[in-house]
Formats: C-alpha cells, sequence, structure tokens
C-alpha cells in the first residue's frame, strides 16, 4: 500500500472517533432494551463515561512541560486510547455513585466499547504513522512528504498496526456478541474483553513505533505491565465458578 490518504488529517481522525462513539451508543441503546433495562441513570452513566474518556485521553497524556494554550492542547495534544478507557472508567463509577446507581454496568459497555475502537481506529489508520518497518516488501509506503509529516521513514513498507488492532476489536465484539450471555457474573464481558485487550496491546506495541522508555519497551508497554497482574487475578476469579449458559436479564 503506497501512502496514507489523510496523512496527518486530524478533521478526518476526529470524523471516525465521532462516528465510533455514535455507532456504539446506537448498539448501547439497544443492548439496554434487549436487556430489559429502562433506567434513565443508565444514560447519564454512559455521558460521564464519554466525556471521561475523552478527557483522560488528553490529560494523562499532557506534556506540562510544552508552552501551549488549552485549545491547542485540546485540538493537537498526545491522546491515548489506554488513558481514554481508564479515564471512560473513571467516568463510569464518578457517575453511578453520583446518580446512585449500583448494578454492575461491564456487560453492558464492553460490547460498545470494542464496537467503537474498531471504527475509530480505521481513523488512526489513514491520518497517522502505522508503525515500525515490516523489513520486506509489504506494508504501507510513506512518501518523503507524509514520512516528515508523520515523523517516519520513508518508501519502507510499515507494520499497519492499527489495522491489527481494529481485527482484534471486531472480533473482540463478534466473540462477545455470541458469549454475552454466558459468563457466570454480571461484569465478567468486560474484565475478559480489557484483560484480552491489556495482553495484544502489549505486543503489537512492538510494531507500534512509540517512543521507547526503558528495556526495549513503550510507556504503554510499562503501564499494562503494572496492572496485568490485576487483570490476570480478575480473569480467574470469571472462570473459577460453572459457566451461566442462559441470560437472567436483571442486570447489566
Amino acid at each position: 500500500m503506497i501512502g496514507l490518504p489523510f496523512a496527518g488529517d486530524g478533521l478526518v481522525h476526529g470524523l471516525f472517533m465521532g462516528l465510533g462513539v455514535s455507532i456504539a451508543l446506537l448498539f448501547y441503546s439497544y443492548e439496554k432494551r434487549r436487556r430489559g433495562l429502562t433506567d434513565p441513570r443508565l444514560w447519564t452513566i454512559a455521558g460521564f463515561a464519554i466525556a471521561f474518556g475523552a478527557i483522560g485521553s488528553r490529560l494523562l497524556t499532557w506534556d506540562f512541560t510544552r508552552q501551549a494554550s488549552l485549545e491547542d492542547w485540546w485540538s493537537y495534544g498526545d491522546r491515548s486510547i489506554l488513558a481514554g478507557l481508564v479515564g471512560a472508567w473513571l467516568g463510569v463509577h464518578l457517575g453511578k455513585r453520583l446518580t446512585g446507581y449500583r448494578e454492575s454496568t461491564g456487560d453492558l459497555f464492553a460490547p460498545s466499547v470494542a464496537l467503537a475502537m474498531s471504527i475509530g481506529r480505521i481513523g488512526c489508520l489513514v491520518t497517522e504513522l502505522p508503525g515500525t518497518s515490516t523489513g520486506g516488501g509489504w506494508g504501507i509506503i510513506l512518501t518523503p512528504a507524509q514520512a516528515a509529516l508523520l515523523g517516519g521513514p520513508a518508501d519502507v513498507g510499515l507494520h499497519p498496526s492499527f489495522a491489527y488492532e481494529i481485527v482484534f476489536h471486531a472480533a473482540a465484539f463478534a466473540l462477545m456478541w455470541r458469549f454475552r450471555d454466558r459468563l457466570p457474573h454480571s461484569g465478567d464481558l468486560f474484565i475478559c474483553y480489557v484483560a484480552a485487550y491489556a495482553m495484544f496491546r502489549f505486543g503489537v506495541e512492538f510494531v507500534r513505533g512509540n517512543e521507547v522508555l526503558w528495556l526495549g519497551m513503550s510507556r504503554p508497554q510499562w503501564f499494562l505491565l503494572a496492572v496485568l497482574p490485576l487483570l490476570v487475578w480478575r480473569v480467574q476469579r470469571v472462570f473459577a465458578g460453572p459457566v451461566s449458559v442462559e441470560w437472567k436479564g436483571t442486570v447489566a
């Protein structure tokens, strides 16, 4: 593949992110109805998740040494999907505390998040630096102008790392669609999805081309190493008991 059609285009990137969120909200609405959940507080909680996800993706990656206005930081600053997920998780918990909603919402959110990620990453694929060199004759090849804009090498095949993520999240959505009513406890679906993404993301970071922080690993990899033991422990709890094969339709 020669070049990127929209290299560095923030508008195109934002359009795909917005499309992903919009379609995810439609699926969220569908799942609410399917599960018989009519509590209006669930929309408030979803709003907190989106707002804090957007803030987290910016705030948790902000370089405070840069002299930039709030507008420039929000429009052109660094973004992180992992930081956005952390922000969304905090937003859900804050929204639930403020509204007094006590039921688990993980199973309701997990497929929607995967759907949003699979669509939003298309924006990354067509606008951002793809990844490291493939070492072969395949991959995304940047023109000299695109390479200068994105800070990558020109005229060599680069790993389409965002395409790998799109495939992962699309497959995760398909699996969650099939098994969303078969795990033993409410919220288990979200735990399994996040744990699987953490392991996948740790591996794909080696071809992402992000800045190496220490011992050949990037900041996202060190963050994932820190939280992986907790995720492994939670996944073990998911499968510690018998798996339910019927959805009770009482909680999300």
